[in-house]
C-alpha cells in the first residue's frame, strides 16, 4: 500500500484525484493547507476529514510517502514536481503539467535523473467512455479510422474562479489548459507517438476580464488521420453539467459519437456512446465501466513501470499542447451585428 500526500489545493480536482487514489487503496497521510482559494482547502476538508494538514516541507521530506499528489496553481506544479522526485517521490499532477516549455525540459531532465514516475491525469485515462470509444475503434468495427473531431465547452463560473485563473502566464492559455485533453485523445486514436499542428486559433468573446482566452481551435495531422479540436468557457448556465463534451470519431465503416457528460435528448447520467456500422446502430452506457487509471498509476509506482501513461507519450502531449498555444493565430472577436 502506498502512502500519498496532497500538496498544493489550488484546483478542485484535488477532490477527484484523492478520491481516486483512495479507492485504488492508497492512504492519504496528510495535505499541505497551503491555498490560492480557500474554497477548494474548505471543500477537501469536508470531503476528507480525517486527513490530518502537515506543512508542506515535512510532506515533501518524509521518505514513506511515495506519492505526491500535486492540484497547484498550474504555473507552480512543475517546480512542486521536481522538488517531489528529487525527494524520491512520484507524481500524479493535475493538468496542464507545466506552462512553458522551460519547465517541460525541466521535469523531462527530472524524470531522467531520478527514475521518478510524472503522470499527468488526462480526460483520457479518467473517461470510462472513451476507453470504450478507443476499445472499439482498435477493434476494427468501424474500419480505418478517418477523422476525429473534439468538441470540449466548459463554464466560465466566473464568480468561483480565483484571480489566478485569468492570468495567462498562470494557466498557460486555453489550449495548454484543456486542449491538452483532446490532443491527449487524437493521438491515442491515431496510435501515433506525435502529431502534426496543422493550425490553431485562440479568441476572446469578453465574457471575463480583458484578453481572457474563452475561445480555441485546433487541426491536428498524421500521415493518416485528421483531427478537429474546438475548446471554449462559452458553457450556458442552463444546461445541467459544466460542458457538453463530444467526441465524434469517423472510420471507413462506421462512426462513433460519445457524449461525456450528458445526453441532450434526455437519457440521464454521463458516459453516451453511439456507434453506427453497415449493420446497425446501437448505444452502450459506459458509466459503469471501470476507470483503471489509479490502479495502473499504484501498480506502476510499486514494480517502477509505466503502462498507465507512458512517460514520452505525456511529454509529447504536453510539448504539443505548448506549440499549439504559442502558435495560435489571435482573433478579437467584436459585438458588432450584421
Amino acid at each position: 500500500m502506498a502512502r500519498f500526500a496532497a500538496i498544493g489545493l489550488d484546483h478542485r480536482h484535488v477532490y477527484d484525484l484523492t478520491a481516486g487514489l483512495l479507492a485504488a487503496g492508497q492512504t492519504c497521510v496528510g495535505y499541505c493547507p497551503e491555498t490560492s482559494d480557500p474554497r477548494v482547502l474548505a471543500g477537501f476538508r469536508r470531503r476528507f476529514p480525517d486527513v490530518p494538514p502537515v506543512p508542506r516541507a515535512r510532506l515533501l521530506d518524509d521518505r514513506s510517502i511515495s506519492i505526491a499528489l500535486i492540484a497547484a496553481v498550474p504555473c507552480e506544479r512543475a517546480g512542486l514536481a521536481i522538488e517531489a522526485m528529487r525527494r524520491g517521490k512520484d507524481v500524479m499532477v493535475d493538468k496542464p503539467g507545466v506552462t512553458t516549455a522551460l519547465q517541460l525540459a525541466e521535469i523531462e531532465r527530472t524524470v531522467g535523473e531520478t527514475g521518478r514516475i510524472w503522470s499527468v491525469a488526462l480526460g483520457r485515462l479518467l473517461s470510462p467512455a472513451v476507453q470504450e470509444a478507443l476499445r472499439i475503434a482498435r477493434s476494427g468495427e468501424i474500419g480505418r479510422l478517418a477523422h476525429i473531431t473534439v468538441l470540449a465547452p466548459h463554464r466560465l463560473n466566473r464568480a468561483l474562479r480565483p484571480a489566478w485563473f485569468f492570468d495567462r502566464p498562470a494557466f498557460g492559455g486555453i489550449i495548454n489548459d484543456i486542449g491538452v485533453h483532446a490532443i491527449d485523445q487524437f493521438l491515442a486514436f491515431a496510435g501515433r507517438d506525435d502529431a502534426e499542428i496543422v493550425i490553431s486559433t485562440v479568441g476572446a468573446f469578453g465574457t471575463a476580464p480583458a484578453g481572457f482566452e474563452d475561445f480555441a481551435e485546433i487541426v491536428l495531422a498524421t500521415p493518416s488521420l485528421r483531427g478537429y479540436v474546438r475548446l471554449d468557457w462559452l458553457t450556458p448556465d442552463g444546461l445541467p453539467s459544466w460542458g457538453d463534451g463530444r467526441l465524434f470519431v469517423v472510420g471507413t465503416e462506421g462512426t462513433i459519437e460519445l457524449r461525456k457528460n450528458l445526453d441532450i435528448a434526455g437519457r440521464s447520467g454521463t458516459d453516451h456512446l453511439f456507434v453506427a456500422n453497415g449493420e446497425r446502430t446501437r448505444y452502450a452506457d459506459c458509466s459503469g465501466l471501470a476507470v483503471t487509471y489509479f490502479r495502473d498509476f499504484v501498480s506502476d509506482v510499486t514494480n517502477r513501470t509505466a503502462p498507465a501513461a507512458h512517460q514520452r507519450t505525456v511529454f509529447t502531449v504536453c510539448r504539443l499542447a505548448l506549440d499549439a498555444q504559442a502558435r495560435a493565430a489571435r482573433f478579437a472577436a467584436t459585438s458588432e451585428r450584421r
